[in-house]
């Protein structure tokens, strides 16, 4: 009786990869239905996020009328505050979850090798839609993009000039103060692109912010098509490498949630060194300076194909003529980029515009901002510009000599690992730190990332979506003054959501790494000879 019913269970059970839960570790080898539960959980996490941010005064977002198609003020100032508690605990509840459910599901594939790629295209199809559907999230930048789209539509250049030079308009008003006047520092491509969007949306604000948003999918989803055979060509399983890298909460929130244009920027990337890496170097050149025509970091590629373009344990004398014919490949395409846009190279001489915010999460800004400080507080009349311009400069030196040396230092250490590290570090010792820039070297580090590595890149993935996130400050000042019972309630619900079990496959396993092997230069791989 019991065997008919189980029988009677199974046969009624819905079909398809994202319903259910299978135990893990009785599942046969082809069955992955044990990824149903996290599929769903992982969503619910996310919708969570987007109802939370989408509510009336929801600091996660743009309060400003106009700016999305629903939950924006009808006017300016007439703003409730009677979700806000709510819109806060949903937003870091679905935050928690969404940590938990990722992490698990490493541990997981970590644990059961050669997960078919389309059940994690499943979910990632799944875990898209309520960051589509919602307004752009914890950052503004996307309205300085159309901004900056418009002016090109209208012939304007934006190396030239701030979106205020177009006036008051639904284009310019929801643009951060502090971009106003300020010149663009990304490349023609991606102003390009940008301009066509603001034609093609017949200038609505809200078409060519939704078209960027798509534009931010279309990267994520070229390096969701590139990064299982650069995990392939480095002998490791595809499936954990997909999670890393486009299943990360990072990239989802910061990248496709905030509509960056970091996300074509790093799809690009990662195109042109897996093509590279498949013995197409001049293709993955030229793929790392279109990544490099949206913006300039990505033009460390370009430098690492060339320097690895011979293959491994080659004199640095014998690298310098293809570490120039790889640069004059990129500068030819970035002076077609440049003609064809008719912008010219106005970008390179704006590139330290974003250094304009002072963030205490930079840690050369940081020491700048804490020992100006120090000497005012000491009675030393010195200039908080001056001693900040010193202490970033130190952190670009520290940075660009850490990146001779793991250039220098790549046979041994892995051409891709020392790319990726050193785009962390000009990240880290930067001017300004900024969630979505993390993703520029997790991303290329998920493929060879062992160890205390794969560690890091779990932990910064985990942890990033929570840095200067907006809401933080609300979110004290509603505990403090709001009802007891309501305050109670919302920490109860948080603490459920960290402690509630999620099942069997999210189970602490001891996960064994795997051999280490030799790093293989991009030159080489298992599949290819030298270039």
């Amino acid at each position: 009786m019991v065997l008919q019913a189980e029988v009677l269970r199974v046969r009624l059970a819905p079909p398809g990869v994202l319903a259910g839960n299978v135990d893990p570790d009785r599942a046969s080898a082809d069955d992955w239905g044990f990824l149903r539960r996290p599929a769903l959980i992982g969503f619910l996490a996310l919708v969570a996020i987007g109802v939370g941010a989408s509510l009336d005064s929801s600091p996660f977002k743009l309060e400003m009328p106009g700016t999305w198609f629903f939950g924006e003020p009808a006017q300016q100032g007439a703003t409730s505050t009677s979700f806000l508690l709510f819109g806060l605990v949903a937003v870091y509840g679905g935050l928690v979850l969404l940590a938990r459910v990722w992490y698990g599901m490493t541990r997981a594939l970590a644990r059961r090798p050669g997960a078919p790629i389309k059940h994690l295209w499943l979910i990632f199809g799944l875990w898209l839609l309520p960051v589509l559907v919602i307004a752009p999230i914890f950052s503004r930048d996307v309205f300085s993009y159309a901004a900056q789209g418009e002016m090109v539509s209208r012939h304007i250049n934006p190396y030239d000039y701030g979106p205020y030079t177009l006036g008051a308009g639904p284009y310019v008003n929801p643009v951060d103060s502090l971009w106003l006047n300020a010149p663009a520092p990304y490349g023609p491509l991606f102003l390009m692109i940008d301009g066509f969007f603001a034609s093609a949306s017949f200038h609505h604000m809200l078409v060519t912010v939704v078209l960027l948003r798509l534009l931010a999918v279309a990267g994520v989803v070229l390096i969701g098509v590139s990064i299982p055979s650069l995990a392939r060509s480095f002998g490791k399983d595809p499936g954990p490498i997909f999670l890393l890298a486009v299943l990360n909460p990072l990239v989802l929130l910061t990248l496709i949630g905030s509509a960056h244009n970091d996300a074509i920027m790093l799809g690009l990337l990662v195109a042109g060194v897996a093509v590279a890496r498949n013995r197409h170097p001049v293709l993955g050149i030229v793929l790392c300076a279109l990544a490099t025509a949206i913006k300039a970091p990505a033009g460390l590629g370009v430098l690492y194909l060339g320097w690895e373009w011979l293959g491994p344990n080659v004199p640095w004398r014998q690298r310098v003529r293809p570490v120039l014919t790889a640069g004059l490949i990129a500068l030819a395409v970035l002076a077609l980029c440049s003609a064809v846009s008719g912008l010219g190279w106005g970008w390179v001489a704006n590139l330290e515009t974003p250094g304009t915010v002072r963030s205490w999460l930079a840690p050369t800004t940081a020491l700048g901002l804490g020992t100006s400080g120090l000497f005012h507080t000491l009675g030393w009349q010195v200039s908080t510009s001056g001693v900040l311009s010193v202490a970033r400069v130190l952190g670009f030196a520290v940075a660009g000599a850490a990146g001779v040396y793991l250039l220098r230092a790549s046979d041994r250490i892995g051409g891709l690992k020392a790319l990726a590290i050193t785009l962390l570090l000009f990240v880290v010792l930067g001017p300004i730190v900024q969630q979505w820039y993390l993703t520029w070297g997790l991303v290329l580090l998920a493929p060879v990332a062992e160890g205390r590595w794969r560690s890091l890149v779990i932990a910064v993935s985990v942890l990033g979506p929570f840095l200067g996130l907006p809401g933080g400050r609300v979110l004290v000042d509603q505990l403090l003054h709001s009802d007891p019972i309501s305050v109670a309630l919302g920490l109860l619900g948080l603490l459920g959501v960290l402690l509630v079990p999620l099942g069997r496959w999210s189970a602490s396993w001891r996960w064994e790494p795997p051999e280490q092997q030799e790093p293989e230069s991009w030159g080489r791989s298992p599949r290819a000879a030298a270039y």
